[in-house]
């Protein structure tokens, strides 16, 4: 049996199944990977498009019916949240255009969370674009703010833009928990068995990547977009963390949290009870 798999080309999701998607990971199920940007995987999500696909938790309303969250393999995190930057120091986003790069993403939810928060009257238009777009029209002018995510955390200075507000700073600040980014999901219709072969392969996978980091570097590079290697290590330092073997206490406290506030500002559905539960 050979399952499709669909996770993005950055250097966290190729550093953590490098060794699955290679074969080296005893009794693991062969897997046809495809790479694909988060906002192309949460559409198939919806659409029930995939075996296994690494979503924005932020997807997770409004697919969990057909999927069920594995309980690893995602990138959640202390330090590491969405960006809000501007080209001139401070502002007021007030009726301001945001450049989002997807509004089905944690980092969405994330900012209007902040925005709720911060921003009386709220912002003007919000606006999506590519991410790699953003940065530049920051720059350019051509929007006034720019949500970012990623390794724009260590590259926004290069073009001349300051950063307004760290969400993720803002989110820990205000709940004390770890920021929720992108989940891995699987069909429910796989089977008990399977699903557990899957959460338990992809655990060997990223301990076999942290044991052993030199053997995911040519994956990794072949597929970091051009990403410099030092920025592509400390992009990897972010996002694999503890929370990508094991979601934890602390993990799903972070993911109930972020999803009954979104509901809560009707920015997504509300969950079911035991809706995030495994299998």
């Amino acid at each position: 049996m050979t399952l499709r798999i669909a996770y993005s080309p950055c250097p966290n999701d190729t550093f953590v199944f490098d060794a699955w998607a290679h074969g080296r990971v005893p009794g693991a199920p062969a897997v046809d990977v495809e790479f694909a940007d988060i906002d192309i995987t949460n559409g198939r999500a919806e659409r029930g498009e995939g075996d296994i696909l690494k979503v924005s938790y932020a997807v997770l309303p409004w697919v969990l019916d057909e999927y069920t969250l594995l309980p690893c393999g995602g990138a959640l995190g202390r330090g590491c949240g969405p960006l809000v930057l501007t080209r001139e120091p401070g502002g007021d986003l007030r009726g301001k255009t945001v450049a989002v790069p997807s509004e089905r993403s944690t980092a969405y939810l994330l900012f209007r969370l902040w925005a709720a928060d911060q921003v009386p009257g709220g912002v003007g238009e919000v606006v999506v674009m590519p991410f790699h777009e953003i940065m530049p029209a920051v720059r350019d002018g051509k929007v006034d703010a720019g949500l970012v995510i990623h390794e724009a955390r260590f590259t926004y200075r290069t073009y001349g833009l300051h950063c307004l507000a760290d969400l993720g700073e803002h989110w820990e600040n205000t709940t004390s928990l770890p920021i929720p980014l992108g989940a891995i999901i699987a069909k429910r219709s796989l089977g008990r068995e399977t699903l557990e072969l899957l959460a338990a392969s992809i655990r060997t996978s990223v301990r076999m990547a942290w044991d052993d980091p030199e053997a995911s570097r040519p994956y990794v590079r072949a597929h970091a977009q051009e990403m410099d290697p030092a920025v592509a290590d400390q992009h990897i330092g972010l996002y694999v963390n503890e929370f990508t073997a094991e979601l934890g206490e602390d993990g799903y406290a972070a993911v109930r949290g972020l999803l009954t506030r979104a509901a809560a500002e009707g920015l997504v559905p509300p969950l079911a009870p035991g809706a995030l539960a495994f299998g």
